[in-house]
């Protein structure tokens, strides 16, 4: 396969390797179906460690922009084609009605999702929720990259449930739900905040805390809908 990369800089290396393998999906130089280069290969291609290309891998993968298969490798996932970095209407460009009706959404789903968590969640589950939240810790000063890793917090506690309609669901929205949370960050920018939030909500699941995870949800709703509102009001009355 031509290596028509770009040589990877020391800084950010694991998200200069998943935008590169991003943009060839997305702009459908690399097909639905096809396999994508083994993780040698990729690590020769853009002269990184395999920790870097395995960690922008499951980036990929967590999106659904890539199924690996085992045994036989990576390829593009046939879902590929509707995932659009520019499908998505920013949040603070939709009406009151419009956003609280995501909010709706977002709260009835993820309260059911986390008490699941709660009574289900495994080692391995936990593990990947800590790891996001350790991503998230890492770029707040990126509310870019910290909104993929708050998107992979919360469907990390998805998957967590074991409910495979909820997986399936938050799958197939995923756009919206990486760009709700990517606008939110950006307008509201508080993210000693939402770490703090994010924090006691894995503490709450690794505690099998069922009480604290229903109020950590309401509260969290609660305070970011308010909170946006706020910003939509005052939006509206400086045009």
């Amino acid at each position: 396969m031509k290596n028509d990369f770009k040589a990877i800089e020391k800084k950010n290396v694991v998200d200069d390797v998943f935008e590169q393998i991003q943009n060839k999906i997305v702009s459908e130089v690399w097909q639905p179906g096809q396999k994508i280069p083994s993780d040698n290969e990729l690590c020769s291609m853009f002269n990184v460690s395999r920790v870097s290309v395995r960690s922008a891998v499951q980036k990929l993968r967590d999106l659904g922009l890539i199924t690996t298969r085992h045994g036989k490798g990576s390829f593009v996932s046939e879902r590929a084609m509707s995932f659009d970095i520019q499908m998505t209407a920013p949040i603070m460009n939709l009406s009151e009605k419009e956003f609280l009706d995501i909010m709706e959404f977002r709260e009835l789903i993820e309260t059911k999702c986390i008490e699941l968590a709660v009574l289900r969640a495994d080692e391995q589950d936990i593990a990947t929720i800590e790891k996001a939240l350790t991503e998230m810790k890492a770029n707040q000063h990126d509310y870019s990259k910290y909104s993929l890793a708050d998107y992979q917090f919360h469907f990390a506690i998805v998957k967590a449930s074991k409910n495979q309609i909820f997986i399936h669901i938050i799958d197939r929205i995923k756009n919206v739900y990486y760009y709700h949370l990517k606008e939110l960050n950006r307008v509201l920018a508080d993210m000693e905040d939402s770490l703090f939030g994010h924090s006691q909500q894995l503490e709450a699941i690794k505690s099998r805390d069922m009480e604290a995870v229903r109020r950590l949800v309401r509260e969290g709703a609660i305070n970011v809908t308010s909170q946006t509102i706020k910003r939509l009001h005052d939006q509206t009355e400086k045009k």
